[in-house]
């Protein structure tokens, strides 16, 4: 009798262990890429190490938060990945000089590489500070158009910078050696060619106004 008892509570309990799996809401899978990749777990005097590493840079290049250094060691991953399957492969595999000299123009063209450094092995010793120094909010504060590198970022996301004609307000924006000289003020900023601002205008209303009354 004692076994009939056991082998009835085993069979309920099954049940009502199917009738909750059936009930449990369906979750949806995740279709959306990865844009930045984290640092992983290491010893903890490791980790502290990269993440002082990591606050210097982004102090130093005036970035948001370590989320944009991540997205460039990201970037650089792949670029390495791509550059290291291409070295497995034969020097006269047509598909490793095709790719090859694509791969090395790209990096040319952003100026991560000189072009005296035409070897898939200058790829692999590329880092994260070269990337850093094409942003267009570095570039906007070494060119003298903003008074700090923070300053850069105000003027980027506010519109008044243009990269040639473009009106660009991405400060992660990567400019190419051939946009370098055609980074300014944008035609319709304040700071360019376009009339002065509201505070300004304001401020000059003031001016002639007290003017009239002496």
């Amino acid at each position: 009798g004692q076994h009939r008892v056991e082998e009835q509570q085993r069979q309920q309990q099954q049940q009502q262990q199917q009738t909750n799996s059936t009930q449990a809401p369906c979750r949806r899978s995740r279709t959306t890429g990865t844009t930045a990749r984290s640092t992983t777990r290491r010893a903890d005097h490791t980790r502290r190490s990269v993440s002082t590493r990591n606050l210097n840079s982004a102090s130093e290049y005036g970035l948001r938060c370590k989320r944009e250094i991540w997205r460039s060691q990201l970037v650089l991953a792949k670029i390495r990945a791509a550059a290291r399957s291409l070295l497995t492969m034969d020097e006269n595999d047509p598909k490793r000089i095709f790719e090859g000299e694509a791969l090395l123009r790209r990096m040319v063209r952003y100026g991560l590489l000189t072009e005296d450094e035409n070897k898939l092995d200058f790829v692999l010793q590329l880092s994260t500070q070269r990337f850093l120094e094409r942003r267009l909010q570095t570039k906007v504060f070494k060119q003298g158009l903003a008074k700090s590198i923070h300053h850069a970022r105000v003027l980027i996301r506010q519109r008044h910078i243009r990269v040639g004609k473009r009106l660009v307000n991405v400060p992660s924006f990567m400019v190419r050696t051939d946009s370098e000289k055609h980074i300014d003020f944008a035609f319709s900023s304040p700071f360019g060619q376009s009339r002065p601002g509201r505070v300004a205008r304001k401020n000059a209303a003031k001016g002639n106004a007290a003017e009239e009354e002496e």
